[in-house]
């Protein structure tokens, strides 16, 4: 059996072990400590904003945003339909209904023609949106500047989900940072991770603060343990700020080369007719290339995504569809829709491809050998 080439695998830098080491050392084997302030300074620093908060994962990063922003139940919550499942269950946590809206074709991200679609229409039934949930797809960018002109026309709140995009940016602008709450994730196949992890970041620094106090069981400042609101667990531990704090240091080598990977591939395909590699609309967006994904319309090229995935599998090289839209998911099929079919189609076509940091040169000339044979 050859060797897996898996689509987005952990990259260790080096330095991780060190802040863990200080960690053990010092007896630091709690849910906060001095690896998770300096993680979040670091991640202010990083991308140019006031106030972050070190969590457990980006779900619990969403679900406490919302909260912040008054969501409860019988509310109405936009969200981008073309995203992974932890963008919207969150919304459902809290009792709110998520209202999905469908993509546009140069980000593939939430299209804000639908978005003032969705928004008029809920308005009309009598319920007004308590926010709005962007995702930034693949590390792309959305169409910000358009999004938040339909937002602050209605007066309606921002929660950027940027699990996939940490480094990418608008107009020099880092992503998470146009919202009025923006969220990261450090999951294992991140482009840096923490194994397990999230973040809430904001300009404005009592959210955070109350983020903070929520994550940490809503303890109230008192010498015995009163509580005056529900809580969560939602801290990130020590441990694994030690490793974030490690991953921070080589942020920016990991977004070169998944950029370096995303040029491969774009070389790679060049001269095949029917496939495109998704890329920046113009030099406004910077995406950090997390996954690289490409389209193939079967009937100018004559070959289908699923036959590019499994003759990727056959040589254990690991390859997966795009998102499956969540109006398309049975758990979610009942929700409201605002689409014209693009994350329809998106889905169909496009496949995400191996774009780990770690990739090798012999990695890629065996997904190279593969794409030759499936298209020769």
């Amino acid at each position: 059996m050859k060797t897996k080439i898996w689509l987005s695998s952990p990259h260790m830098g080096g330095e991780e072990q060190a802040f863990v080491k200080e960690a053990f050392d010092k007896n630091w084997i709690a849910p906060l400590g001095p690896n998770v302030n300096g993680f979040e300074e670091d991640l202010q620093k990083y991308n140019e904003i006031t106030a972050a908060a070190a969590l457990s994962a980006g779900t619990a990063a969403l679900h406490l945003a919302m909260i912040l922003l008054g969501v409860k139940t019988g509310d109405d919550v936009i969200a981008s339909s073309f995203t992974f499942s932890a963008t919207i269950n969150p919304i459902t946590y809290l009792g709110a209904t998520p209202v999905l809206v469908d993509s546009e074709s140069e980000t593939w991200n939430m299209s804000p023609v639908l978005l003032e679609e969705a928004i008029k229409d809920r308005i009309f039934k009598g319920k007004k949106p308590k926010a709005i949930m962007v995702v930034h797809l693949y590390g792309m960018p959305a169409q910000m500047d358009e999004i938040l002109k339909v937002a602050d026309r209605y007066s309606i709140p921002v929660i950027e989900d940027a699990a996939e995009a940490l480094g990418s940016k608008l107009n020099g602008q880092a992503l998470g940072t146009f919202g009025k709450l923006g969220v990261y994730s450090f999951n294992g196949n991140k482009i840096i991770t923490t194994s397990g992890g999230g973040a809430l970041v904001s300009d404005d620094k009592e959210m955070i603060a109350k983020a903070r106090f929520l994550a940490t069981q809503a303890r109230d400042a008192a010498p015995h343990y009163q509580h005056s609101h529900i809580g969560f667990n939602y801290r990130m531990s020590n441990i694994v700020a030690g490793i974030g704090r490690g991953q921070m240091l080589v942020l920016d080598d990991h977004i070169a080369l998944r950029r370096a990977n995303h040029q491969f591939y774009q070389d790679l395909f060049k001269d095949v007719v029917g496939v495109e590699v998704f890329t920046e609309p113009d030099e406004k967006y910077f995406s950090n290339h997390w996954l690289s994904c490409v389209t193939m319309d079967p009937e100018v090229c004559g070959v289908s995504r699923e036959d590019l995935r499994l003759a990727m599998e056959n040589e254990n090289i690991e390859c997966r569809p795009l998102w499956k839209p969540m109006h398309m998911q049975p758990v979610f099929a009942d929700c409201p829709f605002y689409g014209d079919g693009t994350s329809e189609r998106l889905f169909e076509i496009g496949l995400c491809l191996p774009s780990g940091s770690n990739m090798s040169e012999a990695d890629r000339e065996r997904i190279a050998a593969v794409v030759k044979t499936v298209f020769k």
